[in-house]
């Protein structure tokens, strides 16, 4: 499982983020994903931790919490959901 992470400043890097989740448990992995045109951040970010308690831990202490000027929204993150159909479907069996 994986803990999503909102609201967050545009100058966040994995550094930062790593830094504060450490303080509730051991990170193995930040993932902050950005606009493909862009290149910039696109103010949310997604942290797995070794244990599903240490998630928990940093989920109760840091959901609404201000950090870099923000209020930061932490909570679980939910699968992803299928989007590659775009309304229309297939037809004839082409793309």
């Amino acid at each position: 499982m994986s803990i999503y992470v909102g609201n967050l400043s545009y100058e966040v890097n994995q550094e930062d983020l790593n830094e504060v989740f450490t303080e509730y448990g051991t990170v193995k992995r930040v993932h902050i994903p950005t606009d493909r045109e862009t290149g910039r951040v696109r103010g949310f970010a997604f942290v797995e931790m070794v244990s599903e308690e240490d998630e928990d831990k940093a989920i109760q202490a840091l959901d609404g919490a201000e950090w870099m000027e923000r209020n930061i929204k932490v909570n679980k993150a939910t699968p992803r959901e299928d989007r590659s159909s775009f309304g229309g479907g297939r037809r004839n069996n082409r793309f």
